[in-house]
């Protein structure tokens, strides 16, 4: 058995390769930022061939940096942004258009005109999710209707669509293997959740050709192998970045719930065999297929988390680097009254309002850079908030910790004020690479690198537990604050 498995985690800013040994330690890490398009406003795009060279560039870096070749890897699992739609040509493998990103909100006037007829709860029931332009269904619509000759060519059965996991894996293999797993598909709005194939009333509604959809696996078998590294390994895992994470964090068991504080922030809850119906505009999804059995989840999405970051550091230009902010949180004592909430491409769960603006409320000459990046992070933990507040409705439980993970989870400030505004527990693993990690794990389950669910969860291990610190009063103060912020931002 190879000594090695390599998680491929391929972001909203940039692509990532990480390898794990068999104690699920990392051993190698490389990564690799590309281009962000925004052509106009509320438009996001990603070239989809400097996603393939990103990720396959941090491959071989992360091999070569401590020496390795395809012989010491078992099987390498993918992790990916979801939503994120790509058509590509089925024979040159060249894409017809940019990839639309998740954040893109340039098809909400065809959402809404869906709704206006009526069809919100229909989608809902099939998919379990609601009609908005996040997810990839009227993305590929849009590219089919805008982009000469595409959906001609789409019929007569040329184009092929996929999330970025599944142009991972056409890359990987060559252009042998059209594939997703069961998270990714329950993400596009045309995968019926409970019979678990693609339905075909949807692909009506939204005038897409079966052909171009990808053979839909578990989240964990062997899909092919790529020769990219040299010689034939397999590609064996795969799973949308938030289902990823939940596994990861060995939140196996229904009631366990995650967030991840990533480009954007998701919470998701395992809810076992059972498909939760939410009455708060909460997202029912599939978790992960594993050994036949398929496993769903409740989740609440944010559309900007750590983004926000990256705008004070590239748009506003107030930080030269995301760590910074944790200091200049502290040193502004207290928030002066100022609210950020931060709806930069609009307002996720429970919201779902795509026209929603960002807004700085309670700015005074006073003000400094430092609230604003306080705010910024308090923004982050009050959008995270309103959607425990949502699950724990929906899901009828009272939450009594939280597991977190991604990249701004290292920022103490923000995790001591999300204890604080929740009054729960805020737990940090060890590694929050649980996204990487939770691809590995699936990828390494189907090849028999680790042998069972059990084997893997004694790697899982704390490094800090946050206890909420704050006086009742001022929590109360602060969380009437935030609402009022909020409501001005959705006028």
């Amino acid at each position: 058995m190879p000594d090695y498995i390599i998680a491929l985690d391929q972001g909203t800013t940039s692509s990532r390769t990480l390898i794990l040994n068999h104690s699920g330690e990392i051993v190698s890490v490389a990564q690799q930022e590309f281009t962000q398009f925004y052509p106009k406003p509320g438009w996001v795009e990603h070239d989809p061939m400097e996603i393939w060279s990103s990720q396959a560039s941090t491959m071989e870096k992360a091999l070569s940096a401590i020496s390795l070749s395809a012989s010491d890897v078992s099987a390498i699992g993918i992790s990916n942004q979801r939503e994120t739609t790509i058509v590509w040509d089925a024979r040159s493998g060249q894409p017809v258009y940019n990839a639309i990103v998740w954040q893109d909100g340039r098809t909400g006037d065809f959402c809404d005109s869906l709704k206006e007829r009526g069809l919100t709860e229909m989608v809902r029931r099939k998919t379990g999710l609601i009609l908005n332009p996040y997810f990839s269904a009227s993305k590929i619509r849009w590219i089919l209707d805008n982009v000469p000759g595409a959906r001609e060519r789409a019929e007569r059965g040329e184009l092929r669509f996929g999330t970025v996991d599944s142009w991972l894996v056409w890359k990987l293999t060559d252009g042998r293997v059209h594939v997703t797993d069961v998270s990714n598909a329950s993400r596009t709005l045309l995968f019926n959740i409970h019979t678990l194939q693609w339905d075909s009333e949807l692909l009506e509604l939204f005038g897409i050709p079966e052909s171009m959809l990808p053979r839909v696996g578990q989240s964990s078998e062997v899909y092919g192998c790529t020769s990219l590294l040299g010689s034939e390994v397999p590609v064996a895992g795969i799973a949308g970045d938030q289902q990823a994470a939940l596994f990861g964090q060995m939140c196996t068991e229904p009631g366990a719930i995650k967030n991840t504080y990533g480009t954007g922030c998701f919470m998701l809850m395992n809810t076992g065999d059972r498909v939760v119906s939410s009455q708060h505009q909460l997202l029912a999804t599939v978790a992960w297929s594993i050994g036949g059995k398929v496993c769903y989840a409740l989740e609440g999405s944010v559309f900007v988390a750590g983004a926000v970051v990256q705008w004070l550091r590239d748009g506003l230009k107030v930080i030269g680097c995301s760590a910074e902010t944790e200091a200049m949180a502290l040193n502004a004592g207290d928030n002066a009254g100022v609210y950020f909430v931060p709806a930069l491409t609009g307002l996720g769960a429970p919201y779902w309002n795509t026209r929603a603006k960002g807004l700085i409320t309670g700015i005074t000459r006073g003000t400094t850079a430092n609230h604003i990046a306080r705010a910024a992070l308090e923004g982050i933990a009050f959008q995270t908030m309103d959607i425990v507040n949502a699950m724990q409705k929906d899901a009828g439980i009272t939450l009594c910790s939280l597991k977190v993970d991604g990249g701004a989870a290292m920022n103490n400030y923000l995790l001591q004020f999300q204890a604080d505004i929740l009054g729960t527990q805020v737990i940090r693993p060890t590694s929050v690479e649980t996204t990487a990690k939770g691809a590995a794990y699936l990828a390494g389950l189907a090849t028999g690198f680790w042998g069972s669910i059990e084997e893997i969860k004694s790697q899982w291990q704390v490094d800090r537990v946050f206890t909420p610190s704050a006086p009742e009063e001022k929590v109360s103060e602060l969380k009437s604050g935030w609402a009022d912020a909020v409501r001005r931002a959705l006028l």
